[in-house]
């Protein structure tokens, strides 16, 4: 392939990142890694994209119990403390984002934002629960899927 066929390919990554996604859970990692993410957005004049994975729990749906009403109120909650935490740094630096929500098991959300919104690169928070240790997290998943840089924040 000669240089100039190979300058008209289209690269992800090889002029910094455009798009960073920053999964967000509600943990203080998730929020970390946000905070992160935001930073790395804010100096490659990048486009942050949080995302909040809403998972699909069909046991807890059978129970009666209202699944799609509490993960929304999570959600929710989890845009209210971004924005606040926008406004009270809006002055020192700006960032341009964007909230959006998927539904499915963390990991599997995640790939699908990361490749709806054409992610650059991924930043999530290191996992707080101990089993993840023996299992495999959501980052180690990403990162062994080979598609991203993956940043693991902790």
């Amino acid at each position: 392939m000669t240089d100039q066929q190979h300058s008209h390919q289209f690269e992800r990554g090889t002029d910094g990142p455009k798009v960073i996604v920053a999964g967000v859970d509600g943990s203080d990692s998730s929020f970390r890694a946000a905070a992160y993410a935001a930073g790395l957005a804010r100096r490659q004049h990048a486009l942050l994209a949080v995302v909040y994975v809403q998972p699909v729990m069909a046991a807890g749906a059978a129970l009666g119990v209202p699944v799609a009403e509490t993960t929304d109120e999570i959600a929710e909650g989890l845009i209210a403390q971004i924005r606040d935490a926008t406004e009270r740094v809006k002055d020192i630096f700006d960032v341009r984002w964007e909230f959006h929500t998927f539904r499915g098991d963390p990991y599997s959300g995640l790939v699908k934002a990361a490749d709806e919104l054409k992610a650059d690169a991924v930043v999530v928070g290191a996992s707080e629960q101990a089993g993840h240790r023996i299992v495999g997290s959501v980052a180690i998943r990403l990162v062994k899927a080979g598609r991203w840089p993956v940043t693991v924040v902790p």
